[in-house]
């Protein structure tokens, strides 16, 4: 099997790129697909497989969003943000565009050769400090979900986090990840606010399955709750994560996700191991 890809990266989240307007993969293909060629050490590697679609409403094209294991996301910020680069440059599309996916519509604009901005779809569940047991201790987090049906996200506090080393919060993050207060688990995104308001912000990502450089929905969120919580008051918010910088836009319940990207490389993929 030989199929097209690209490979594009955007704060640090890499993606595979496959244009399934002309592969025609099944989602049972796509799932199979994404969990070999996104697989490190083994395959291309990446943290997300995107696949273009024809778009079904009104529309340019319609994007999924495959997780390393297989399973698929409602929505991805920085994975809309690196496919709206390359509908741009391979002339798909204009400067401005519309994006559909499972979570609803995300309007996206090219501002800059490498940077492209995004509306990540809305907040449409919101639950501030709640409380859960974890280990027998009580945790306070903040649970929000973008879009219909809703990415879940989990937001809380962590002091020192950019001098925390992951691997001790890991177990943490794998539980509260799975708690059983979220039928459908969530990722978990812990932050620390420093002195210039700058927020340091750290990503558990369900479907990955470990910490990631950055992800953008999880970006998003965490800059709307500490916004509603009037906890930081810049506009944009500007968020550092593993992979970089990340600004965050918060207009009321709009969101908008501004950051680089990467045009890594083009090629085909031979993987002898694909079924």
């Amino acid at each position: 099997m030989k199929v097209p890809f690209y490979k594009i990266q955007g704060a640090g989240n890499d993606f595979i790129l496959i244009d399934n307007r002309q592969l025609d993969f099944t989602s049972e293909q796509l799932s199979s697909f994404a969990a070999r060629v996104c697989t490190r050490r083994q395959s291309v590697g990446a943290d997300t497989l995107i696949a273009v679609e024809a778009a079904k409403t009104t529309g340019d094209f319609y994007a999924r969003f495959f997780n390393a294991d297989g399973s698929e996301a409602e929505m991805c910020g920085n994975g809309a943000r690196c496919v709206a680069r390359w509908a741009y440059e391979t002339g798909l599309t204009k400067e401005k565009m519309v994006i559909e996916t499972i979570a609803g519509t995300v309007p996206a604009e090219r501002l800059a050769q490498r940077t492209y901005r995004v509306q990540l779809n809305s907040p449409t569940v919101f639950k501030a400090d709640q409380r859960l047991q974890v280990d027998g201790k009580e945790v306070v987090v903040d649970y929000v979900e973008l879009g219909d049906p809703g990415i879940p996200h989990l937001v809380l506090q962590l002091p020192d986090l950019a001098m925390t080393e992951l691997a001790t919060i890991f177990t943490f993050a794998r539980k509260l990840r799975n708690h059983p207060a979220f039928s459908k688990g969530a990722n978990v995104n812990f932050y620390d606010i420093l002195a210039d308001q700058t927020v340091v912000e750290r990503t558990y990502e369900r479907g990955v399955e470990d910490f990631t450089l950055a992800c953008g929905t999880g970006t998003g969120s965490t800059a709307y709750v500490l916004t509603k919580k009037e906890l930081v008051k810049a506009d944009p918010v500007v968020i550092e994560v593993l992979g970089g910088q990340l600004k965050v836009e918060v207009v009321g319940e709009e969101l908008y996700l501004i950051g680089d990207t990467n045009m890594i490389a083009e090629g085909t993929i031979l993987d002898e191991e694909l079924k």
